[in-house]
């Protein structure tokens, strides 16, 4: 009962009554209809998902250029591998989405995932922007390939990767479900380490331009955030087999893994070498996030002692507000310093 089974192309017999509309499994006619929804969440989210829409070349990255070769031996080693990790992300998210709405039923809620795959290739645009840039084509490769040729990109790539394959090698519910919670720990977790150190050169005053890109992908990544949560939600409403305690426990292990994953790669990339973020700020703030994506689920607490945002870290959600000023922006900077008896004092 458990296989799933493509949703038609052209199918004059689906069903037109909102109500029997499912997210998966349903009867659907394909007509992208704004008047009647069913999951009344998808306007909004709509809405905002196109009043998002920006474009990567329209942002100055000349400043960066002159600051990509001033940046410490650690900044620059941890911008090239964080770049790389998140231009193959954003292009395995390219590939993958597709993937997802062959089985979703509810029409809606496929124009949202379809807007996302957009803003996915619109993200690796952007990065790919930020390399042919700042450094030259032969750079640009070394950098773009990072991904394959380091153990640790390569190990944390593959968690992801091999979530998807699972689906593609067994189409049923329950692996559509674990592809839906893989999307929700890459959105909600995965990414924070790369984007909080793109914030913190930008408040010590560096790569502005690269920042500037960042908050816009982020912003997109929230909304990105908010679908998959809420299409985990209606599918607790609508397949309440796929929720058992032995299920939800596979779940957990997911984001359990994401968050391991999230605080290794911090302590790998930015460790205690990088100038106001120190491995102990990166690891607290993955734990609030972990606390904070399970529980919007309705799962409660994953990480006991997290579930407050840790005061250090606070700037980054002011960072990350896409909107500000970007002249009046960089006049914050940061106080905490890479070494861990600096941090202790400010503490």
């Amino acid at each position: 009962m458990d296989d799933l089974k493509r949703s038609p192309l052209f199918n004059p017999e689906g069903d037109t009554d909102v109500d029997r509309r499912r997210l998966v499994g349903g009867n659907t006619t394909n007509l992208n209809d704004f008047n009647n929804m069913k999951y009344k969440w998808v306007s909004d989210w709509y809405r905002q998902a196109m009043n998002n829409f920006w474009v990567p070349e329209e942002i100055n990255l000349a400043q960066d250029l002159k600051d990509y070769h001033n940046l410490l031996s650690a900044e620059r080693t941890a911008y090239d591998k964080i770049l790389s990790f998140l231009v193959f992300l954003d292009s395995l998210q390219t590939a993958n989405l597709p993937n997802v709405t062959e089985y979703i039923t509810a029409n809606e809620v496929n124009l949202c995932l379809h807007i996302q795959t957009f803003q996915e290739c619109l993200h690796s645009q952007a990065y790919s922007y930020m390399l042919d840039t700042i450094c030259s084509p032969e750079e640009r490769n070394d950098i773009l390939f990072q991904w394959k040729t380091d153990e640790h990109l390569l190990k944390r790539n593959t968690f992801i990767g091999n979530c998807y394959n699972d689906f593609i090698d067994n189409r049923d519910l329950f692996h559509l479900m674990k592809v839906l919670v893989a999307n929700f720990v890459l959105e909600g977790i995965y990414f924070y380490s790369s984007f909080m150190f793109f914030y913190n050169l930008s408040r010590n005053g560096k790569m502005p331009g690269s920042a500037q890109e960042i908050r816009y992908i982020n912003r997109d990544e929230n909304t990105h955030l908010w679908l998959f949560r809420n299409m985990i939600l209606e599918m607790k409403k609508e397949e309440p087999e796929l929720f058992t305690p032995e299920r939800i426990m596979v779940y957990q292990e997911m984001m359990e893994e994401g968050v391991r994953q999230e605080c290794a790669w911090g302590e790998y990339v930015i460790g205690d070498d990088i100038p106001g973020l120190t491995r102990k700020m990166v690891s607290d703030y993955i734990h609030y996030l972990g606390n904070l994506r399970w529980s919007s689920l309705g799962f409660g607490t994953l990480y006991p002692g997290y579930e407050n945002e840790p005061a250090d870290m606070s700037w980054v959600s002011q960072y990350s507000n896409a909107n500000m000023v970007k002249t009046d922006f960089f006049e914050a900077r940061s106080t905490a310093y890479a070494k861990s008896t600096a941090l202790i004092d400010d503490l």
